[in-house]
């Protein structure tokens, strides 16, 4: 079967600077298959800098990689027609971090529910358009009657995105990508909009790319995960293996900043690099040498590869090096996700 989308050993390069032309390699040999057989969950995490909004805006079609392709039913995006353009934007749906962003405030949120049902022919009238609204609306807990005819400035933030959530439900997409989606959403707020996207999961069969710094919110509504690090993929898996089980040191430092409920536990800061790590140099080598405790010579002349550390699972650090070195084709079964 076709992947819904697939993105195969992508690259992409920023350049700046009108003389040295400074170059940034924003994402680096990504690749990611997704099917819509078995819909699921995956996480993306990473600190700032860690390429995830590029991935997303690459798999949206809204960057052109500058090394390899990203595919669409097994087409590439920059070859699609205009019908299948169209046809990408209902299957593939985003929510974006800042739900006031989205709106202009000089429409009621109304407008944003009536712009897909009007692009995609989603209604024959406008009674049954409304009828959309209100279902989409009651899906995402939201009552029709307290959220439709009002501003955005009259919403909170939590029903601004779930105002979001309901348009991105309206037009039955594949897939959202959703980029940050609470992290500008008070805390007491984001327990309902995560919901909201399990059930989207659950009820829908919606496939859900939630890309967010924070790995609380990603172990609690993902089935698998991909960590990042300066554009590179350095561990995916199973997310409670990840987690509970962390391979890279990286990994286990983003485990490690995880508040925990317990006020006798000590804040423990990063532990220092080792001797060889502190020798690092951007340019070659590991990226996360210069912050790894582990880091020994083969980290300062490489960048390691990804290692199978077990079925579906895969980690980029020497410390695994006694495993086998992914492949080509063996790398995209990694991120298989059915």
């Amino acid at each position: 079967m076709t992947a819904l989308l697939h993105a195969r050993h992508v690259t992409k390069v920023f350049s700046s600077g009108l003389i040295s032309r400074a170059k940034t390699v924003a994402l680096l040999d990504f690749s990611l298959e997704l099917r819509t057989s078995q819909p699921a969950i995956i996480g993306v995490v990473g600190e700032s800098g860690s390429g995830k909004t590029t991935m997303a805006r690459l798999l949206l079609g809204l960057e052109t990689p500058t090394q390899g392709e990203v595919l669409y039913r097994g087409k590439d995006l920059r070859r699609l027609t205009r019908r299948e353009w169209l046809q990408f934007r209902r299957d593939v749906q985003v929510v974006f971090q800042d739900p006031f962003e989205v709106y202009n405030p000089l429409y009621k949120v109304d407008h944003v529910l009536e712009t897909p049902i009007e692009k995609f022919r989603l209604a024959g009238s406008r009674h049954e358009a409304e009828n959309l609204m209100q279902q989409a609306l009651q899906a995402v807990g939201l009552r029709p009657e307290e959220t439709l005819g009002r501003f955005p400035h009259e919403l909170s933030g939590g029903q601004r995105q779930r105002v979001m959530v309901a348009r991105a439900l309206l037009v039955k997409p594949k897939m959202i990508i959703a980029d940050e989606p609470v992290s500008m959403i008070d805390a007491s707020l984001r327990a309902t909009v995560l919901d909201n996207l399990r059930k989207l999961n659950t009820d829908f069969g919606i496939s859900i790319i939630y890309i967010t710094h924070d790995l609380t919110t990603a172990f609690q509504i993902s089935s698998n995960i991909i960590v990042m690090y300066r554009g590179s993929v350095v561990e995916a898996g199973d997310v409670s293996r990840v987690v509970k089980q962390a391979q890279h040191p990286y990994t286990r430092l983003l485990v490690s900043s995880i508040p925990h409920p317990d006020p006798n536990r000590q804040w423990s800061d990063e532990e220092p690099p080792s001797e060889i790590g502190s020798q690092s140099k951007d340019e070659v080598g590991c990226k996360f040498a210069s912050r790894c405790p582990y880091a020994f010579e083969p980290c300062l002349k490489t960048a390691p590869p990804l290692y199978q550390t077990e079925d579906h699972r895969t980690a980029a650090c020497f410390l695994y090096r006694e495993h086998a070195t992914l492949n080509t084709e063996k790398m995209d079964n990694v991120f298989l996700y059915e």
